[in-house]
């Protein structure tokens, strides 16, 4: 199992006047289910580069009151770039849903590596650990507040993946 930092050393693009909607993308294969929304692997199709693609529907997302956080959620990864969290590459929305393009990444989180009882070695761990402490020091000094127990983990690339619940300060 390997892990580390995402080599790619291009940073997120936000290219104010490419209008990307989801006819940009040819969609792979779906890799994730939630309680309003769904994760695919998705292909631009003019890179040809491959991302996982998180599309939420607005209606459910307003019967279970979760605009706030979802608008908080994307606000707080547009202003993040750190070789151990996702990368937010686009957002845009159509009438129905709400889309999120971020890093792809496949390696599973901690806990199905736990539920599969994967034993890892010192090194992995320490190495781990590490990243993830370089990560939360990344997000401190951006004064976000991060639920830990609620952040999901890609143990292929040490990276932190969920941002839905956290907080950013403001002021002092």
């Amino acid at each position: 199992m390997t892990m580390g930092a995402n080599t790619s050393s291009k940073p997120p693009v936000f290219d104010e006047n490419e209008d990307v909607n989801f006819d940009h993308f040819e969609i792979l294969r779906a890799i994730g289910k939630g309680s309003f929304g769904k994760v695919c692997i998705v292909q631009k199709n003019d890179t040809k580069k491959m991302y996982a693609m998180k599309y939420m529907n607005k209606q459910k997302c307003v019967e279970r009151n979760e605009v706030r956080n979802v608008f908080k959620e994307l606000q707080i990864m547009q202003g993040l770039e750190h070789p151990f969290l996702v990368n937010l590459w686009y957002s845009f929305q159509d009438e129905e849903d709400m889309f999120m393009v971020v890093d792809l990444l496949l390696g599973g989180d901690l806990r199905y590596h736990l539920q599969q009882n994967v034993r890892f070695q010192e090194v992995t761990v320490k190495l781990f650990i590490c990243e993830l402490a370089m990560a939360l020091d990344y997000l401190q000094s951006q004064r976000i507040i991060h639920r830990i127990s609620k952040f999901m983990l890609d143990l292929t690339e040490s990276k932190i993946t969920q941002l839905l619940s956290a907080t950013q300060k403001t002021g002092l």
